[in-house]
């Protein structure tokens, strides 16, 4: 006879002929059983296709082996590949992760913080741009940011943004550019990226020209933005560094529909260096991001946490807030 719901504890352990007592001690590797014993508790569950449920299991102080990812969206490229090498990384650990795309929006990120919490997650890593959440004070759990400020007492790893953007915009002056303009998401104090790109321009007294398209735009409508911008721009400018490639993508494309040869006439530096972009626009100039260093630094400060939690019944302040992993100039056509 089918059957119509999931199967408990209870059918275990009437299937195997023992007490739910029993079932509970060979889930958790308790007590002394027999091989018999344990080998009919083993066919019950494989017979039945009983999984454990894990937010019981952590309501009885339990781990449950899982941990939340918070991400913009893994349909762009960086944090897709963020996302599967952090889940690569946690798998190795026994770990599996629930992956949440806040797509910009910051009641979508409170509701999966909610949803992440209540359902008793051993972790999470955050990556999302939604600033000044004040839901994050409250979470009293393992947390590891990616490249986001939340507090100093959460940990943040990230590229070294500002070392890779001086090392972008150098680069295009030493390549023959005398008026390279920023194109970013959000301008400021906290765009670390612009930082550097600023502190270059400072010392050889050249003029910024900062542009920004959010970095939540549609993408047929960023195109339209990004070429709107430099049009605005284009006697003032001869090169663009982008600090995310699909950015550098529409700067590269704006310029070859407007007749300018890339790189004589016009020079293009992009930020991120993804594998899907590298095979897009295999010619791009970019710094190239430490992904998977990115990503196994923040699980291993993740466990670190979950196991200081488990055995000392509290989060551990970070010894370094911030943990920067160096970016890479790779040279393409670009430039």
């Amino acid at each position: 006879m089918p059957q119509h719901r999931e199967p408990t504890l209870t059918d275990v352990a009437e299937r195997a002929g023992v007490s739910l007592t029993t079932v509970s001690r060979v889930l958790n590797n308790r007590g002394y059983l027999s091989q018999a014993t344990r080998s009919r508790v083993a066919e019950a569950i494989k017979e039945l296709g009983y999984r454990p449920n894990q937010v019981a299991r952590a309501l009885h102080g339990k781990s449950t082996q899982s941990v939340g990812i918070i991400v913009p969206t893994v349909s762009l490229p960086f944090f897709g590949e963020l996302s599967a090498e952090i889940e690569d990384a946690l798998a190795s650990h026994g770990y599996r992760t629930l992956i949440c795309n806040s797509l910009g929006r910051r009641e979508r990120e409170r509701d999966y913080l909610d949803l992440l919490v209540s359902h008793r997650v051993d972790g999470i890593i955050s990556g999302a741009h939604n600033e000044d959440l004040s839901e994050y004070r409250t979470i009293h759990m393992p947390l590891v940011t990616v490249d986001r400020d939340l507090s100093p007492a959460v940990p943040n790893v990230r590229c070294a943004n500002e070392d890779g953007a001086r090392a972008a915009t150098e680069h295009l002056l030493a390549r023959g550019a005398r008026r390279p303009a920023l194109l970013t998401s959000r301008s400021g104090a906290h765009n670390r990226r612009e930082a550097g790109y600023r502190a270059v321009l400072e010392e050889a007294g050249i003029e910024p020209v900062v542009l920004t398209v959010d970095f939540h735009t549609p993408d047929g409508r960023r195109a339209q933005m990004v070429g709107e911008g430099l049009d605005a721009v284009r006697d003032r400018v001869d090169a663009v560094f982008a600090t995310d490639d699909l950015s550098a993508a529409d700067a590269v494309e704006w310029a070859r529909a407007r007749g300018l040869d890339v790189p004589g006439e016009f020079k293009v530096v992009g930020f991120d260096g993804t594998t899907a972009l590298r095979r897009a626009l295999p010619g791009l100039t970019t710094v190239q991001q430490p992904i998977r260093a990115i990503a196994r630094t923040a699980v291993e400060l993740l466990l670190e946490q979950i196991t200081a939690l488990r055995d000392d019944g509290e989060v551990p302040r970070p010894a370094r807030p911030v943990i920067e992993l160096p970016g890479t100039l790779v040279q393409g056509r670009t430039t």
